[in-house]
């Protein structure tokens, strides 16, 4: 199931627009696959909401603050590979599992989106490059991240940007290597170099309506991946179909319930195999003060100093806000995540809310919370009107959906759970689209297309959705309308 917990970002009045991003976006298939379901906008409501640094505290030598940083700096890495092992319970490494879609009648899944199916595969880079091709898909939206053991987006092959080498067309092969391997590649590979030899390849394949998810699906199926030498050898693997296995602990429960000490064993030992950049030197001198670097030992300071730590740790990063997250008419999404450098706190709260983000230019997800009734108790209708020209600006598509505020896909008669892809909207003769966003069927003045049921009560979610967005979404030039509420009575 997908795990996840409200990250704190703020609220307003009743029967208005309020920011309320879900938190925890990591959707587990059994214990194959690990996927997010597709919300990456990383908020949060801490009491200091203007600080970016590299730490969450000043640069204090006082041991206990070392481990409350260090902490933070390392929970991206060891939940990487909680999920890692996780998902490799039910399918090997270097191995696709293909992900069908969610049934919408069913609360098992958390934010999820009715878009895409996935693909997801972890990959051991230690002896040999891995191999991905990709199949031509002709107009089918596609993409495949391609992320390092510290959660970075380092490359995102797409129907948009291929990534291939000169010369090369479709099927699109890659070889994906990693930090210690030199040799010669076939001259039909591109090479997709990675800093870590732990890697997490997710990939997202549209589908358009359910008439068409079994063509999308066979696309899934024809995406191949082995290692190098196997692929010469012409083994052409299978993707593992919707794995399913029992998930006793969650990753990130299993993380939570580390303690200190076997919390930063374990992230000493995997920066062994997956070394820190070269970026994160002035931190790593700082945390070696007391044990914590490749391969080090915490024998100098306390269980009770590291839980402290962990503790304090634990508290702060879900209580990170983004600084640069932008807030626009009600709607809340970040334009910075995927690519982290030096930003800590970023980094641990997007893996805590959203493991996986994909970089903005691949898609983007502006959130919002409201009432789904007015004071009285009574149905709260609203409208969200794109004027002629300003419907949101997606490269591939963008799609509109609404969830209960426990995240579930809102239950409704007509089957309708998304609008704008999958059910394409009717514009008005200006040009104009105005959506009814409202429990009751608005009737036939309202195109099908232009009607998105929400929850009867209680507070629900929307989430739209830009794959591909195009550079206006991303500069502030375009910017989401704001949800109106109809006045009742």
């Amino acid at each position: 199931m997908l795990d996840e917990a409200d990250h704190g970002c703020s609220r307003s009045g009743a029967g208005t627009p309020r920011h309320g991003l879900p938190g925890r976006a990591l959707l587990t298939v059994g214990a194959a696959v690990t996927v997010v379901a597709g919300l990456v906008t990383s908020c949060g409501a801490g009491s200091d909401p203007g600080t970016s640094s590299s730490t969450t505290s000043a640069a204090s030598t006082d041991a206990e603050s070392v481990a409350t940083d260090a902490y933070i700096f390392g929970y991206p890495l060891v939940l990487m590979d909680a999920t890692r092992e996780s998902a490799m319970a039910g399918v090997p490494a270097n191995r696709i599992a293909a992900v069908g879609p969610i049934d919408p009648t069913q609360n098992s899944v958390v934010m999820p989106n009715v878009d895409t199916v996935y693909a997801s595969a972890w990959l051991d880079l230690r002896t040999e490059p891995v191999v991905l091709q990709v199949p031509e898909m002709a107009d089918r939206y596609w993409l495949m991240q391609i992320m390092d053991a510290w959660t970075n987006s380092t490359h995102d092959p797409s129907i948009i940007a291929p990534q291939v080498d000169d010369g090369q067309g479709a099927p699109y092969t890659y070889a994906i290597t990693g930090p210690d391997w030199s040799g010669t590649l076939p001259h039909t590979m591109t090479r997709l170099a990675m800093p870590t030899e732990t890697a997490w390849m997710l990939g997202r394949i549209e589908y358009r309506d359910s008439a068409d998810l079994p063509a999308a699906q066979a696309f899934q199926r024809q995406l191949g991946m082995a290692p190098l030498s196997a692929w010469q050898r012409g083994e052409r693997p299978a993707p593992v179909g919707d794995p399913a296995a029992a998930v006793a602990v969650s990753p990130p429960d299993q993380v939570a319930d580390m303690d200190g000490r076997t919390f930063f064993t374990r992230l000493n030992t995997l920066m062994e195999t997956n070394p820190p950049a070269a970026a994160d030197q002035p931190a790593l001198d700082r945390f070696a003060t007391i044990g914590i670097e490749p391969g080090g030992r915490v024998d100098t300071v306390s269980d009770d100093l590291l839980n402290a730590a962990v503790e304090t740790a634990r508290n702060r990063i879900p209580a990170y806000r983004n600084p640069k997250a932008r807030r626009e008419n009600g709607w809340e999404f970040a334009t910075n995540l995927g690519s982290y450098g030096t930003d800590y706190p970023l980094r641990a709260a997007t893996a805590w809310t959203s493991l996986g983000a994909n970089l903005p230019k691949d898609a983007v997800y502006p959130s919002l919370v409201a009432d789904a009734t007015d004071s009285t108790g009574a149905p709260q209708r609203y409208r969200l009107k794109f004027i002629g020209g300003q419907t949101p600006p997606a490269q591939a598509f963008w799609s509109l959906t609404a969830y209960t505020a426990d995240g579930y896909l809102a239950s409704n008669p007509a089957g309708i759970y998304s609008v704008g892809h999958q059910v394409p909207v009717m514009p008005s003769p200006d040009g104009s689209v105005e959506l009814a966003i409202q429990a009751d069927d608005p009737g036939h003045t309202v195109p099908l297309g232009n009607w998105l049921p929400i929850p009867s009560t209680g507070e629900f979610r929307l989430l739209l959705r830009l794959y591909g967005p195009d550079r206006r979404a991303l500069d502030g030039t375009w910017q989401p309308p704001a949800l109106t509420p109809i006045p009742t009575g």
